[in-house]
C-alpha cells in the first residue's frame, strides 16, 4: 500500500493556518484585568463633629465603604457623583436595624449610610461634588475608617 505524501507548500500553508487560527483564538480570550483604584480615610470626631469633605470619583461607580473601630459597625453604598449637579447613592445600612438606603441629592447635610452599629456615625453628603464622615453621637468620640474604590 502507498501512501502519499503532501507536498512541502501544502504542508507549510496547512501549518500557516493553523498558526493564524491559533493567534487569533489566544487574542480573543485575553482578558484585561486593571487594578482599582482606592482611597483609605480614617476618622477620629468628637461628638457632633464632621470630617473634612471627601470628593468622590467623578462619572463613574464608586463603592464607599465604612466601619466604626470603637463601638462596631459597617455600611456600605454604591455612589455615583455627576459633578456640580447630584450625588447618587444605594446601598445598606449598619447592622442594628440595616435596612437598604437610597437617594439622590445635592442638599447638605443628607444622610448617605450609617457606618456605626448604633447608627451614631453615618456618612453625608457635603455638597453636590462631595461627602463627609457625621458622628452624631451626643457624648462620645468614634473612630474608624472610609474606604473608596473605584
Amino acid at each position: 500500500m502507498r501512501i502519499q505524501k503532501f507536498s512541502r507548500p501544502a504542508v507549510i500553508l496547512m501549518a500557516t493556518v493553523v498558526a493564524i487560527i491559533t493567534s487569533m483564538v489566544v487574542a480573543n480570550a485575553t482578558q484585561t484585568i486593571t487594578t482599582p483604584n482606592a482611597a483609605f480615610i480614617s476618622y477620629n470626631l468628637a461628638a457632633g463633629a464632621n470630617s473634612a469633605a471627601i470628593t468622590p470619583a467623578t462619572n463613574r461607580s464608586v463603592l464607599v465603604m465604612g466601619c466604626c473601630t470603637t463601638v462596631g459597625g459597617v455600611g456600605h453604598v454604591s455612589l455615583f457623583h455627576i459633578p456640580s449637579q447630584f450625588i447618587y447613592w444605594v446601598g445598606l445600612e449598619s447592622t442594628l436595624g440595616a435596612a437598604i438606603t437610597q437617594g439622590a441629592t445635592a442638599t447638605a447635610g443628607t444622610h448617605i449610610v450609617y457606618i456605626a452599629y448604633y447608627h451614631d456615625v453615618d456618612i453625608e453628603v457635603a455638597s453636590a461634588d462631595t461627602i463627609q464622615i457625621h458622628n452624631g453621637s451626643g457624648s462620645l468620640t468614634l473612630a474608624g475608617n472610609v474606604t473608596l474604590v473605584w
